[in-house]
């Protein structure tokens, strides 16, 4: 029903918006990911559920205020699943960012600029600037 439907984009809004929330959102959907089935069927789930995470991050809610108040809050977040040190979860993140990253750059490059590629190329641009 639309009403179950504008509540649970409602709660996941509010989730994503919070610290550290959109790591929760990530790590809820992705739990159990690759586990049983073939190497190949788990991949092909995993890869699926990865795109589908990366397509929630990616898209501004009805809730936000402004988009610019979405990227600044959820940005960050973005790139700290990059840093997620467990090698099994840390694939499945890196995949979530990178395609995230991916969507938003595309959707809306002059945000995607400003808080997921200049904070993730800083370090290397004072490394070349020195």
């Amino acid at each position: 029903p639309a009403w179950l439907r504008r509540l649970c984009g409602q709660l996941l809004s509010e989730r994503l918006m919070r610290p550290s929330g959109v790591q929760a959102v990530v790590r809820g959907v992705l739990e159990g990911t690759g586990a049983g089935g073939t190497g190949a069927e788990a991949a092909a789930v995993d890869w699926r559920k990865c795109d589908a995470v990366a397509k929630i991050l990616a898209s501004c809610p009805q809730q936000c205020l402004s988009l610019e108040d979405y990227h600044r809050l959820v940005c960050p977040q973005i790139l700290d699943l990059l840093h997620i040190q467990d090698k099994l979860t840390a694939r499945q993140f890196q995949r979530v960012a990178t395609t995230t990253l991916l969507t938003m750059a595309k959707e809306h490059p002059q945000l995607a600029e400003r808080h997921l590629l200049q904070p993730l190329l800083a370090p290397l641009l004072r490394c070349s600037a020195a």
